[in-house]
């Protein structure tokens, strides 16, 4: 498969992900919430099991201590959801934040400028997602993960699209 078609298939995937989240901004802040929530009871648990089999006393200790961390965290948000969305929200716009300035960086240093406005758009707009939910903080964090969520979906869309139309997104060819 080629870079194009990747970054085709991810433009494609998040901008499809990106209008379900906007169509359901609460089902798909409780859906992020509950996700994420088993992600770190699972891989807390891997994380412990790997701990046991890793050679050093102090290695040992830390791999097995931070998966713990992980699945109680996991169990914490499975259990309070509400106040689970609330820390993902703060998350999510700390994120979008860094993401954003990152894009905005990324889009200067193109070499293939006929794009580059697309790829600043997605940073400003991931920024833009950033500072709103701190704007809006905590009133509003129940619907607001999942809009901003689909928001931010579609502005990667965007700018996944923006890398496979432009030269960037290309395979160098071998001579």
């Amino acid at each position: 498969m080629t870079n194009k078609v990747l970054w085709i298939l991810m433009a494609v995937m998040s901008i499809v992900a990106g209008v379900v989240a906007l169509m359901n901004p609460v089902f798909a802040s409780g859906l992020a919430t509950m996700f994420v929530a088993w992600v770190f009871v699972i891989f807390g648990a891997l994380q412990v099991i790997a701990g046991f089999r890793v050679e050093g006393t102090g290695t040992k200790v830390w791999t097995i201590l931070l998966g713990s961390l992980a699945v109680y965290l996991g169990i914490t948000i499975l259990g309070h959801p509400l106040k689970g969305m609330m820390a993902l929200t703060t998350m999510i716009a700390i994120l979008c934040l860094g993401g954003g300035a990152a894009k905005v960086v990324l889009s200067f240093a193109l070499e293939d400028r006929r794009f580059f406005w697309l790829v600043l758009l997605s940073g400003i707009a991931s920024l833009a997602v950033g500072v709103i939910i701190f704007m809006n903080w905590p009133v509003s964090a129940v619907s607001a993960l999942g809009i901003l969520l689909g928001v931010q979906l579609l502005s990667d869309g965007a700018s996944s699209l923006a890398m496979a139309l432009s030269s960037d997104g290309e395979e160098t060819a071998v001579a």
